[in-house]
């Protein structure tokens, strides 16, 4: 017999032996009910000591690794291993799962701990990059996310007393964290000269930010903030494991196995040995310690559990113990007591009593043990040893009986005979050995038959025979005792086996799946008297099958727990229970078996059980005991909802085809015509594969869905209200309970589920990223606030959502096979079921993940003949629809049948619209309300039954089948249909909307046509045959059958419709004589099928298209071909034009012409407007002709798939149009060029853009095109080549100085010019002042604060806040890298909150990530951090009008636009926004929801619906001649009025999305920044402008843009150029590109600037005055300028007219001289600003220019490896004195000495030499050298300086140095934009000093000022110049 069912009987977990102290640490706690919670393999085990109970977890599905408790110490948190690990949070009470966490780690979960009230949970991965994860656990959320560390992470805690923080330890480190927004920082903790740095492996927090750790020697470690301030040594002799906070203090254990107890400040109180103690052995070690109260719990690293009670602490109790670590493979049940013997590799052998739940016996012995057995009186016990060696041992007193070894290879398996006088061996050297027991175990004989190891043994009842299994899966026989093998299988026939352990054999065949031919089934055992086996696999699962199970793929039941392999399973001696023992996870589980009859009072078992068993979905013996599918079902299992193309994919799509078509686009194409087109009726409605999906809304209309839309139908004034915001299939339909709102569910790739309004039918939520292929049922829950969907997937994935916010409650994989119904329990919100294909399953939501149950069938009830389709539950009962067309309604439990309505012609009520196509159709949907059932046929049927009887059709469509014939009637607003559904119909398209008539074809059509006077009608065939029947009474007149093929299209010639002509798929055309009925004609030529046929006006000519995309001519009626050039095609006057070929339609075909047809076309009768579907379900309306490449058109979407045929009906008033698989008629009104209320539904857009932009601007493109570097990628600024200075070799010095030298002493390094004050080294530097604004590639940058009291704005990476009337500045120095973008929070409450972004590189979510701050400007406090997945940067940010939302742009490639709820940190939603650069996005200032993102060629209107986006492209064909340009800017005004302004100077403004004028040359240049003032709506724009008298760069509009007051900036420049434009009180704030920041009045137009600074760098040049707080800086933008750093200003600048290169005060501070970057230098005095001289002796760039102390020589260097000496005593001639000679490389750095007698250079080949002053001699004694005193120190090469070079400066160098004029400071400038504080001299390497960051990568230059009170730093990349205040140490 074949074990078809599983068996009914059921094990449930008892008990489990062990604990999980290996590899595993702080994992013992007591609950809040005093009772114990471990884990052991996959199992969490809650542990009552008072009753000795135990109860399981068991949600996780392999070995648990960590576990956290609740503070409330009620809920559990435990992580598992894994490929896919998750974590659960379960309730230890119940034993039930809370929450499920999942799909982030990998690998699996190493830590886990919650914060202090419980609401969150951080775990750590197993991953490569240990990574940290933040949860909100409730809602199942991930809240952030960081790489944790290079190695492995012990410990995790969060500081219970600062909120946000969290501390981790591990390999070599611990790191503290804090969490703002929804970004992870670290900071490493700083051992110091404290403590080793060595591995930490616990940790907890305490009060006063204090953190005491445990490390690996022993050690105590107490961190303070970050430092590390003490250790306690020596508090454990070896590693601390476990360090356990209480109220009382603190536990620590060790593996020296020391508990210690510690009070809160951490001074000792006790300690316990448990090495000691009364159960203690040598080697314990302790994994976790629990300290509560009087209590502490201990567990140890081999299995133990340990209670201690404080005051008896010398006598721990042990309360559990289990095998340690090592396989665990041998078990022997004793035959007549309950005990069962496990052995292991740890050695021990126990016996544990199974009544008892306990240990009884151990016994250790010298081997590792691999088998036992008991002989059957129950005296011996025989072990087998992994070495080949064999012991009994008495069971008694476990004393030693006999020990043999005869093997070298394991022994694997023995067994004694049933009457006790043998015992086989089975060895893994294949053979098996027979002893004798009475002859103290000599040997009797030997089985070699195998040639593989052994893996079963069984004997016969008789002790006779005995069968092995070995490792090849051969099962052979042998006698005994002498142990030959039996040859002749037919002795063996009868045999009796005592017990059935074998794994091969015909009575278990069933265990193995079908065609496996695997090993993966460890062990068996038979039951014989409950005819029901175990198996035991390698995949941790036991199974339980019916016995014997002869059919491969036998059904069972299976249980999980144990982790890997279960490596043996037994019944006990009465059956009574399973033991099942684990490989690695060495444990022993206890399960009991209740039998069948049992199981009928185990209704009421414990609720885990349900999760136990699970009705082995995986059977493979599936289908044999079902009854078969109804056919219908069987068909909807089988569709398909894949598609080719997605929708979602045609963007990508129409990229990768525009690169290729480059070329072809260069004609000006026409643009969309004016016409449009509006849904006005759909005939249809979706039953043939949906159920379900027709409702009443509470106002009586009815609603439904057919193709891509969701139709409101009203029934009483019959029009339709339609929903478009689909864009494939519409595939379920669910109503809320309470409100008018719909959700609806789509086909698609992530396929989307849109809740709509029926009353306004705009979108409120759209739900996706969850589903794949398509969304097939949906449901509300009885609140309304949740939906379940089910997904299409292959997991069939069902989703619970909070549809409000769009946020995904939970998600789990539904069946394998397709569920058809998804519903909410409405008296309990947590649950669902969901029905499919032979199952039905009962969910019940936690958190993330959904369990169910299998409820027990009470009964079934026979409702109808075949399938039931449809239920509808009532108050007092139920409604019910089935495949038999009778509705049934029930009473409240299926009891009895109250009344049936036969669905049939002669029930319809008199006045019903329609016909009904047949009786009884199969009914699909069914709803009641307002007196009335509402019913849904497979035959695409609406109909509404009366209670008393009478019913009424309401809406018909054509059933399942592609609809393709269509034709409009010559002059009455009818049409005919005909399809694959063999009907035949003619529809009323006048408001009475409803089919008039309707016959059954023999068979499919697929193409219709009237005659010329309306009486006829002919109709295709899909056999090949045509017939000609009545246009009113649809009865024959005529047949023909004369092709074999599809007859395709059918036409009727013009005028009196004399011909017909037939195309067929067999690529012919029969011309026919209507009055004759005689073929006349046939038409040859084509190559392929016959798509289309047109006749000409004058009934001569045909136009035919083939499926090859030929157009071909023939003559009529004749059929000759003709030749017709494709001009003169056009000038032919067609009677109709339905081609969709040649030179008048070219531009109707699509940039992806490849992957999709236009199937179909129809052209206006005034010619004009030309209308075409495709494959893709899009109906599109072109100007014709569409001459050239790429029309622009207007496109809808409604239908689903392929638009089969469109037709205008005959006054052109209405377009119908006939989707193929969604089976609707379509109709839609045409409303003419006049008739203009802009609707929605209209988009319209080219494939290609015009490639014209509006013009070229160069900072537009610059901005376009700019490259962002981080600072941790940044390279040399200078091209250095060689070796770098701590990496070369220092040669010995060849006169290594005696110790004691009469020499005079060392003369100072540096002379100082401070001698009289005791020299105090500086200790800090702080930043100051800031000259400097990024202007030049950023927007709408600066804003007022406080009433414009202040100004923000940023450059390089710090946010600067700025007084207007004292020029005192205060900084944001929280980015670690540049800021792009700056914006201010507007709303009231969020009062002085700023929002920055920065650039960073990947998205990885570590710390240089992109990231948005937000941070408040007055005190500076960060209060998030976002970080983003723009990878590159965030290039805009704008907050919403409550200032809760926060939106930003990344200059990702698809650059993504992202919305954010900044306080939680959490991101709503998030989508790409453009293939090209976005440059501004923000929020409309009075929304929440609707934002709008300009950038190259692309201006997009955005609205957030739950957490979707959706975004329309802005219509432009609202006006004359408008191109879509590159828009720069965007503003805002009242009634969704919206302004762009654009690159060539216009705004446009725009009304919702269309675009409605031009403001015509706003500006006459780019407007690069607008502004819109909340006040009263004034807008501010700013563009480039050269200032002339009426003109100005800065403009004031009123609301409208229609008049404007121009404001000139009196900068002097040539042509202003604004970036930022900002309104407060009656001033105007405004940045420029050249980083002026300057304040415009708006009553007198009065300019004052309040910020400076370089315009375009690098600023190479630096020099401070000798003795005043001045300096001069000198850039590329050949400027020189000089800065007061006490009045906080720029004193004056000097237009050079070349870029500026170095600049140098004389010693007295009365001349400046300048170096160029085209080789001149120029000499000025200071009082007048009058050039003294000027000079160009070099070619190249001059690199340094420095005066001689005495202000005698003037020494330049530059870049042609040369230092020129000029004597300035000799006058402003300037002639060259001499020059240095074999410089080696480009000159860096000069000093003089004190004297002026040398002079050092260092070099770009990182090599300093020394030369004479004037001579140009290069001295080479380095003793000589060593000797001088230098004036300055600015070089960066020298041993004085070894120790500036860092560690990482592959590619970044050391760019500049300054030593203080006290001369023990030095400060450098690096690539990587730090500026560091050293103390000179640092001859070591890597010397230490501290690091100030604000500068973008590349510091330039460095100086220090007169008497050492300021740094001055100057930027590459960013043209600032930071002033840093010097710190003194105090004296």
């Amino acid at each position: 017999m074949a074990a078809r069912s599983a068996p009914s009987c059921h094990l449930r977990l008892e008990w489990v032996y062990g604990y999980r102290g290996h590899q595993c640490r702080n994992n013992l706690y007591y609950t809040a009910a005093k009772e114990i919670v471990y884990f052991v393999a996959g199992v969490g085990v809650v542990y009552s000591p008072r009753e000795h109970r135990q109860k399981f977890y068991r949600g996780h599905s392999d070995d648990i690794i960590s576990l956290a408790l609740h503070p409330e110490r009620v809920l559990v948190a435990t992580g598992q291993v894994g490929k896919e690990p998750y974590i659960c949070i379960w309730d230890s009470y119940t034993v039930q799962t809370v929450s499920v966490l999942k799909d982030v780690h990998t690998h699996g979960v190493a830590c886990l701990a919650f914060d202090l009230d419980g609401q969150r949970l951080v775990s750590v991965g197993l991953d490569s990059k240990n990574a940290v994860c933040v949860w909100d656990w409730k809602r199942g959320k991930m809240l952030s996310m960081a790489p944790g560390h290079t190695d492995r992470i012990f410990d995790i805690s969060w500081d219970l007393y600062q909120p946000n923080k969290l501390v981790s330890c591990g390999v070599k480190h611990i790191k503290f964290w804090s969490l703002c927004g929804n970004a992870l920082t670290p900071k490493r903790g700083v051992f110091g000269k404290t403590g080793d740095l060595q591995t930490i492996l616990c940790l907890a927090c305490a009060r006063d930010e204090l953190t005491y750790s445990g490390a690996l020697n022993g050690d105590i470690y107490v961190w303070k903030g970050i430092n590390l301030i003490r250790t306690i040594q020596g508090a454990h002799t070896a590693g601390i494991f476990s360090m356990n906070a209480c109220e009382e203090g603190f536990a620590t254990g060790g593996r020296d196995g020391c508990i210690r107890l510690w009070d809160l400040t951490f001074k000792p109180i006790t300690v316990i040995d448990l090495r000691e103690a009364d159960q203690g052995y040598k080697g314990l070690s302790v994994r976790s310690v629990c300290w509560r109260g009087d209590h502490i719990l201990v567990g140890t690293q081999d299995s133990e559990i340990f209670e201690i009670v404080v005051h008896e602490r010398n006598r721990p109790f042990l309360i559990m113990q289990g095998h340690c670590e090592g396989e665990l493979w041998a078990l022997a049940i004793h035959p007549t007591k309950p005990l069962a013997v496990t052995g292991s590799d740890d050695r021990s052998v126990r016996i544990w009593s199974l009544v008892d739940h306990a240990l009884i016996a151990r016994c250790n012995m010298e081997e590792p043990i691999r088998c036992a057995a008991v002989n059957v009186d129950g005296i011996h016990l025989a072990l087998g040893m992994k070495d080949g060696s064999l012991t009994v041992l008495r069971v008694r007193d476990m004393t030693e009986v006999v020990h043999i070894k005869d093997r070298k290879e394991a022994i694997h398996e023995l067994k004694y005979s049933p009457d006790g006088t043998y015992l086989a061996v089975g060895c893994n050297d294949s053979s098996v050995d027979i002893y004798g027991v009475a002859q103290r175990y000599k040997k009797f004989g030997e089985c070699v038959g195998s040639l593989s190891f052994i893996t079963h043994l069984d004997w016969s009842s008789d002790s006779r025979y005995l069968q092995t299994n070995d490792g090849n899966g051969k099962r052979l026989f042998y006698r005994m005792p002498g142990g030959k093998e039996v040859a002749n299988k037919e002795e063996i026939k009868g045999v009796h086996w005592a017990s059935w352990t074998c794994v091969s054999g015909l009575e278990v065949n069933g265990i193995w799946p079908k065609y496996s031919d695997v090993n993966d089934i460890n062990s068996v055992d038979g039951n014989y008297i409950g005819q029901v086996l175990v198996t035991a696999d390698d995949y941790g699962i036991v199974k339980l099958f019916r016995y014997p199970c002869l059919r491969k793929g036998a059904k069972f039941k299976k249980y999980i727990g144990h982790s890997a392999h279960v490596t043996n399973v037994r019944w006990s001696h009465d059956y009574q229970w399973v033991i099942s023992i684990g490989g690695a996870d060495h444990s022993v589980f206890q399960w009991k078996f209740i039998p069948e009859r049992k199981l009928k009072d185990a209704l009421h078992i414990a609720p885990q059980e349900s999760l136990a068993d699970s009705n082995s979905d995986e059977s493979d013996s599936d289908l044999s005991d079902v009854p078969e599918l109804d056919s219908e079902i069987e068909q909807e299992t089988q569709l398909t909802y894949r598609r080719q193309v997605y929708k979602e994919d045609l963007p990508h799509l129409k990229e990768q085809y525009k690169e290729k078509q480059k070329s072809g686009t260069s004609k000006r194409r026409e643009r969309a015509p004016g016409n449009s087109i509006r849904l006005h009726f759909v005939h249809g409605y979706r039953g043939y594969d949906c159920r379900s999906n027709l409702f009443y809304t509470q106002t009586g209309e009815i609603v439904y869905h057919v193709a891509a839309v969701g139709v409101v139908y009203n029934r009483q004034q019959n029009t339709q209200r339609f929903y478009l915001g689909h864009d494939d299939d519409v595939l379920c339909l669910a109503v809320h309970p309470v409100r008018d709102l719909v959700a609806t569910g789509q086909v698609g790739r992530d396929p989307s589920i849109h809740i709509w309004d029926t009353e306004t039918t705009k979108p409120l939520s759209i739900l996706k990223g969850y589903h794949q292929y398509g969304v097939c049922a949906v449901d509300f829950s009885a609140d309304g606030r949740r939906l379940a969907s089910a997904g299409l997937d292959d997991g069939h994935t069902v989703v619970l959502w909070d549809w409000k916010r769009g946020e995904r409650l939970s998600v789990t994989r539904g069946s394998k096979d397709k569920i058809f119904v998804v519903k909410m329990n409405p008296y309990v919100p947590d649950k669902l079921m969901t029905a499919g294909i032979k199952h039905i399953k009962f969910w019940r939501r936690a958190g993330d993940v959904c369990i169910w149950r299998d409820i027990f069938l009470v009964k079934t009830v026979k409702a109808h003949d075949g399938p039931v389709f449809s239920m509808h539950a009532l108050e007092k009962g139920f409604v019910t629809g089935g495949k038999d067309g009778v509705v049934a309604l029930w009473d409240d439990s299926f009891e009895r049948c109250l009344k049936t309505y036969a669905i049939k012609r002669a029930a319809l009520a008199p006045g019903s619209k329609g016909l009904l196509l047949e009786d009884n159709p199969s009914i699909r949907a069914i709803s009641l309300g307002h007196g009335h059932i509402l019913v849904g046929t497979k035959n695409g049927e609406i109909l509404e039954v009366d209670k008393s009887g009478p019913i009424t059709l309401l809406v018909q469509g054509h059933m399942e089948g592609e609809v393709w014939g269509l034709a409009t009637h010559p002059y009455l607003p009818i049409c005919a249909t005909v399809s694959d559904d063999k009907t035949l119909r003619i529809w009323d398209l006048s408001p009475s909307h409803c089919m008039l008539a309707v016959r059954k074809l023999k068979k499919g059509g697929r193409c219709c046509c009237f005659s010329p006077d309306g009486k006829a009608l002919a109709v295709g065939l899909n056999d090949g045959s045509f017939l000609m029947a009545n246009a009113d009474t649809l009865e024959d007149l005529v047949s023909f059958h004369h092709r074999k093929d599809i007859i395709s299209d059918i036409r009727f010639s013009p005028g009196s419709g004399k011909y017909l002509a037939v195309a067929s798929h067999d690529s012919f055309i029969d011309i026919y004589n209507v009055m004759s009925s005689k073929r006349v004609g046939i038409c040859k030529g084509a190559t392929s099928y016959i798509t289309h046929v047109d006749w000409d006006i004058r009934g001569k000519l045909l136009q035919v298209n083939t499926g090859a995309k030929e157009q071909l001519f023939f003559e009529a009626p004749r059929g000759k071909k003709q030749t017709i050039p494709s001009g003169e095609a056009e000038k032919i006057g067609w009677a109709s034009w339905t081609s969709v070929l040649g030179l008048c339609c070219e531009g109707i075909w699509p940039v992806i012409g490849e992957v999709m047809d236009v199937t179909a076309s129809c052209l206006t009768s005034d010619k004009t407007v030309l209308a075409t579907g495709d494959d893709l379900g899009f109906v599109k309306l072109f100007r014709y002709p569409a001459k050239g490449k790429f029309g622009k058109f207007k496109r809808y979407v409604a239908h689903s798939t392929h638009v089969t045929n469109v037709r205008w009906t005959y006054d052109d008033s209405m377009l119908v149009t006939l989707g193929g698989a969604d089976m609707s008629l379509m109709v839609w009104t045409n409303e003419m060029e006049g008739y203009r209320e802009k609707r929605p539904c209209d988009s319209e857009e080219s494939d290609i853009d015009s490639e014209e932009d509006g013009g070229y601007d160069s900072d537009v493109t610059r901005e376009n095109e700019i490259s962002y570097t981080i600072r941790a990628l940044s390279t040399n600024i200078r091209p250095m080549f060689g070796i770098k200075p701590h990496l070369q070799q220092k040669e010995p010095s060849t006169d290594e100085r005696p110790p004691v030298s009469r020499a005079p002493p060392q003369p100072e390094k540096l002379q100082t010019n401070n001698v009289g004050k005791k020299k105090r080294p500086i200790e800090d530097l702080v930043l100051e002042l800031v000259f400097g604004y990024r202007g030049r590639d950023c927007r709408n940058n600066v804003h007022y604060l406080n009433d414009g009291d202040d100004i923000i704005y940023h450059t390089a990476s710090v946010g600067i806040l700025h007084n207007v009337a004292t020029g005192t500045q205060s900084f944001y120095q929280e980015h670690n890298d540049d800021i792009l973008c700056l914006t201010v929070n507007q709303h009231p409450k969020f009062i002085n909150i700023v929002a920055t972004g920065q650039v960073g590189d990947s998205a990885d979510m570590s710390a240089t990530a992109p990231s948005v701050h937000v941070w408040d400007a007055v005190n500076k406090q960060t209060l998030s951090i976002l970080r983003c997945y723009h990878s590159k940067g965030v290039c805009s940010v704008s907050f919403s009008a409550t200032g809760k939302l926060l939106l930003s742009v990344g200059l990702d490639p698809e650059h993504t636009v992202t919305i954010w709820r900044w306080q939680e940190g959490a991101k709503i939603a998030s989508r790409a926004g453009h293939n090209q650069r976005i440059f501004v996005a923000e929020f409309r200032p009075d929304s929440d929801s609707q934002f709008v993102s300009v950038g190259v060629k692309h201006v997009k209107f955005w609205t957030l619906a739950g957490r979707a986006l959706l975004s329309k492209k802005g219509l432009l064909s609202a006006l004359e001649d408008a191109r879509m340009q590159t828009m720069l800017a965007v503003a805002f005004g009242a009634n969704n009025l919206t302004f762009t302004g654009t690159v060539s100077g216009d705004v446009c403004v725009w009304k919702d999305h269309v675009l409605c004028r031009i403001v015509a040359r706003a500006h006459n240049g780019p407007v690069f920044a607008m502004y819109t003032t909340l006040r009263d709506g004034l807008i501010v724009t700013g563009g480039k402008e050269r200032p002339s008298k009426e003109g100005g760069a800065v403009k004031l509009w009123d609301q409208e843009l229609r008049r404007c007051r121009a404001f000139r900036l009196e900068t002097g420049q040539a042509s202003d150029c604004v970036r930022s434009v900002c309104r407060g009180k009656g001033k105007i704030l405004v940045g420029t590109r050249n980083a002026e920041i300057i304040e415009v009045g708006e009553k007198n137009a009065a300019c004052n600037v309040l910020v400076n600074g370089h315009m375009d760098g690098p600023v190479w040049g630096l020099a401070t005055h000798p003795s005043r707080d001045f300096f001069l800086s000198a850039a590329e933008d050949g400027t020189v300028r000089l800065w007061d750093i006490a009045d906080r200003k720029m004193l004056n600048k000097v237009n050079l007219g070349h870029a500026a290169r170095t600049v140098c005060y004389s010693p007295e501070g009365d001349m400046v001289a300048i170096g160029m970057k085209n080789g001149e230098f120029i000499i000025l005095l200071v009082s007048s600003l009058k050039i003294w001289g000027k000079k160009r002796d070099r070619r190249c760039a001059i690199h340094d220019i420095r005066f001689s102390p005495d202000s005698r020589f003037l020494a330049v260097g530059s870049s042609e490896n040369s230092v020129d000496f000029y004597d300035l005593t000799l006058g402003p001639t300037l002639n060259r004195i001499s020059y240095c000679k074999d410089i080696p490389s480009f000159v860096l750095q000069m000093d003089f000495s004190a004297d002026g007698r040398h002079l050092q250079v260092s070099t770009g080949c990182y090599k300093r030499h020394v030369y004479e002053v004037p001579s140009g001699k290069h001295l080479m004694d380095q003793a000589a050298i060593d000797r001088i005193t230098w004036a300055t120190w600015t070089s960066i090469l020298g041993d004085e300086v070894m120790g500036i070079w860092s560690r990482h400066a592959e590619k970044a160098d050391v760019s500049c140095a300054c030593v203080s004029h006290s001369g023990i400071s030095l400060v450098t400038g690096d690539d990587f934009g730090m500026v560091k504080l050293f103390d000179f001299p640092c001859p070591e390497k890597f010397a230490k000093h501290k690091r100030f960051l604000g500068h973008s990568p590349h510091v330039t230059n460095i100086r220090f000022t007169s008497g050492d009170r300021h740094v001055i730093s100057a930027g590459g990349d960013d043209c600032s110049l930071f002033v840093w205040k010097c710190v003194h140490m105090p004296h």
